[in-house]
């Protein structure tokens, strides 16, 4: 009790001086009045998603800010001049990650692509991405997998019972399980979702699994910010961490040990010519044993199922909410596929590049509604200027990447579904005013996989179905909190089959 009292009454005097000769000794960006220990972690107690209170904040005080939360300097960017300094000139500077909680518990320690620091670690599991995994050649022996799955998914929405018109789906469900689907026939050869999937009560777990994950990995823990309320016993939620880690590692350890099996008994040549990404890595493995241990398998293998399936089925999520919303996009998309697409067969992913106006689509929805609104935070490995301003090192970086999306100066009428904006300007980036997969050294390496599920997974739905509102009224487009940006409310919408498809669809 003594020694709660002394450190409530000691603390904050320490901090205020403290707070008081670096302000005075530092030419730091433009910041609003902050708390004693909490700094301006007041400020960002809202129920509107992080994104939305952070730009807030910077529509008052510029689009450089400086916030100290409890005990963490934070730089908060949103303009493309800023980020190009924080990602380009000084690239090399903030391309370390913050050690947050979430990077511990389920970053394994800070040792996978996504958390792991700048540094020989970093570098080697960069480079085996980009080689190995998410190189034009490893891409293109997947593609008949990404078109089965789409197909298995096309045929799912078939109405079931005999005569009728269309059903009702929940696509949320139903993009997630194909994306989930795909990553884990690519990763090991199984299909975990759907009717016929012949190991439906592990993908049952493993969804469970994922989406404790990402819940997790999308709440602020306090213990970030404001560390020392461990002394007084606020450490519990590090234990329900330790426990999905556990889970989500036994999950993965299983299919690992199953693929090593497989290779071991397997002596036909003819097997292993296309093998999925766990017999991949086991060939690492064997060349290289430190390198690539099965920890550092398991933490690749989680970065490419986490990241490889929410946001893409939530980037698909909102556009064909944006599109049921606005019918004339969705009947000029369809045309567009008609007169591209030869009848008489799907859509394939070749065709997906003559499609302009359905690629503005795609580019248009991840303007409104990039999968990561803030990116992956950054921190500063030394001091640093941005825009005049001196930035301390150990500071954490926050692009608002939605923020500067959606920013009225920037574009005309951002927060109106206008996928003729981008008719024109396919392949250009638009300098630093749309990035919706990052840039710099941390930008994210699957960017080319994932246009390609997306282009012929939405694609192929709008080839084959009609898609309509359940009533008048529009679909609800608030925003979901969490690291990645959802849709508070899933989208079910009606879905029937295009009657020019019909005898296609009949032979799936």
């Amino acid at each position: 009790m003594e020694s709660l009292l002394y450190f409530f009454l000691f603390f904050p005097i320490l901090f205020l001086i403290s707070r008081f000769f670096f302000s005075k000794r530092k030419n730091l960006p433009p910041s609003p009045p902050g708390l004693p220990i909490l700094g301006h972690l007041n400020l960002i107690k809202s129920p509107k998603p992080l994104h939305r209170v952070l730009a807030k904040i910077t529509d008052r005080y510029g689009p450089v800010v400086f916030l100290q939360l409890g005990s963490r300097p934070t730089l908060i960017v949103s303009s493309p001049t800023a980020t190009e300094e924080c990602l380009t000139k000084n690239d090399i500077t903030f391309a370390n990650r913050p050690q947050l909680q979430i990077g511990k518990y389920v970053g394994n320690n800070y040792t996978t692509l996504v958390w792991a620091p700048y540094g020989h670690n970093w570098r080697n599991l960069r480079k085996m991405a980009t080689l190995e995994i998410f190189s034009s050649y490893r891409q293109q022996m997947y593609n008949n997998v990404r078109s089965d799955e789409v197909h298995f998914m096309i045929k799912s929405l078939l109405p079931k019972e005999k005569g009728a018109q269309h059903r009702v789906i929940d696509m949320r469900s139903t993009l997630i399980n194909m994306t989930l689907n795909n990553m884990m026939m690519m990763i090991a050869g199984k299909r975990y979702y759907g009717e016929n999937a012949k190991e439906l009560e592990k993908g049952k777990l493993f969804n469970e699994i994922l989406r404790v994950s990402l819940a997790e990995s999308g709440g602020s823990n306090p213990l970030d910010f404001l560390p020392f309320l461990k002394w007084f016993g606020f450490g519990g939620i590090e234990k329900q961490y330790l426990k999905t880690k556990m889970k989500r590692d036994n999950f993965l350890q299983e299919l690992i040990d199953e693929q090593r099996e497989l290779r071991q008994k397997s002596k036909n040549e003819e097997d292993n010519k296309k093998p999925n990404m766990i017999q991949l890595l086991l060939s690492l493995q064997e060349k290289e044993p430190k390198q690539y241990d099965d920890e550092m398998i398991r933490g690749t293998l989680w970065v490419l199922l986490a990241t490889g399936s929410d946001t893409s089925a939530a980037a698909m999520e909102w556009a064909l909410s944006l599109m049921v919303n606005k019918p004339e996009v969705l009947k000029k998309v369809q045309m567009e596929i008609d007169a591209n697409v030869p009848q008489g067969r799907l859509l394939e992913e070749a065709d997906v590049t003559n499609l302009p106006y359905f690629l503005s689509i795609i580019t248009e929805t991840l303007r409104m509604y990039p999968g990561g609104p803030l990116l992956v935070p950054h921190e500063s490995s030394e001091e640093c200027v941005i825009q005049g301003y001196t930035i301390p090192r150990g500071t954490m970086l926050m692009v608002n990447l939605w923020a500067l999306q959606n920013d009225p100066k920037l574009w005309d009428k951002p927060h109106e579904f206008r996928p003729e904006r981008f008719e024109n300007l396919q392949g250009n980036r638009d300098g630093f005013k749309l990035m919706p997969f990052g840039t710099g050294r941390r930008g994210c390496p699957g960017e080319n996989v994932a246009m390609r599920v997306m282009g012929l997974a939405l694609g192929s739905l709008l080839q084959c179905f009609d898609w309509e509102r359940l009533s008048e009224e529009l679909v609800d487009m608030t925003e979901g909190s969490g690291i990645t940006l959802v849709k508070d409310q899933a989208l079910e919408v009606k879905c029937s089959p295009r009657p020019s498809m019909m005898p296609l669809l009949s032979q799936l």
